[in-house]
């Protein structure tokens, strides 16, 4: 299995490619920053087939790459594009909902034009491609829309896309529209703690982690738990 991140654009975000069978193969793409062209160059230097897009949240430097990635494929309108319905509207207008930074996107004349199929995420819904599956964990927080998408890798574990939800040592900001402290926190007790200490954790900036680490010394975890009086272990199972 391939999977192999890609810090772009002013923020460094993480684009993440998931071939299951490596390069040469079918692949899926969580997160595109409006840096299209490394993602499209990376694909074709693993010879890899796009089949399905997922988006942790509707940050522009998470979807600003998007409508690009697509329409550059064989056939775009093929192409499943995944995000929280309380995010979709900034994904079809990237420019629109994203303050100062939407001058950035015209300045560098990227395709904008939204993806043919845009399919909304229930928390606990399962996403298939290329023979994968991922779950989806609604963590509001970030944003209304803040997902995490959780993968069983056969034999190797767990891996969690966190997006912008959960760092190494940190968390996500909660001063932008859509923000929220208290929600976030709320869905990190809820959602993210119970998982195993195992459970490998890829975010959409800064380093892999895992969930054992965070829970440890995570200052922002830490005092979560210290405020609920427990340390949850196990595996949450969507409902």
């Amino acid at each position: 299995m391939l999977i192999e991140g890609l810090p772009l654009w002013i923020a460094a975000t993480n684009s993440w490619l998931v071939a299951p069978s490596g390069p040469g193969g079918e692949c899926v793409l969580i997160d595109a920053p409006p840096d299209p062209g490394a993602i499209l160059s990376r694909l074709e230097e693993h010879g890899l087939r796009l089949v399905a897009l997922l988006n942790t949240h509707g940050h522009v430097d998470h979807v600003g790459g998007v409508s690009e990635v697509v329409h550059a494929q064989e056939h775009p309108d093929e192409i499943p594009v995944h995000i929280h319905d309380a995010d979709r509207h900034m994904l079809l207008d990237p420019i629109g909902t994203s303050g100062g930074f939407g001058q950035f996107l015209e300045a560098e004349g990227l395709e904008l034009r939204p993806p043919e199929l845009v399919y909304g995420l229930d928390d606990g819904q399962q996403v298939s491609g290329a023979g994968m599956t991922f779950t989806a964990i609604h963590t509001p927080g970030h944003t209304k829309g803040s997902v995490c998408f959780l993968m069983e890798v056969e034999g190797e574990g767990s891996i969690l896309f966190s997006g912008d939800h959960l760092f190494a040592g940190s968390i996500g900001r909660t001063d932008l529209p859509g923000g929220s402290y208290d929600e976030l926190m709320a869905s990190m007790a809820e959602k993210i703690l119970p998982l195993a200490d195992d459970v490998q954790v890829l975010p959409g900036h800064g380093p892999v982690t895992d969930v054992g680490r965070e829970r440890r010394t995570n200052p922002f975890l830490l005092e979560l738990q210290a405020d609920t009086g427990t340390a949850p272990s196990g595996l949450w199972t969507p409902s």
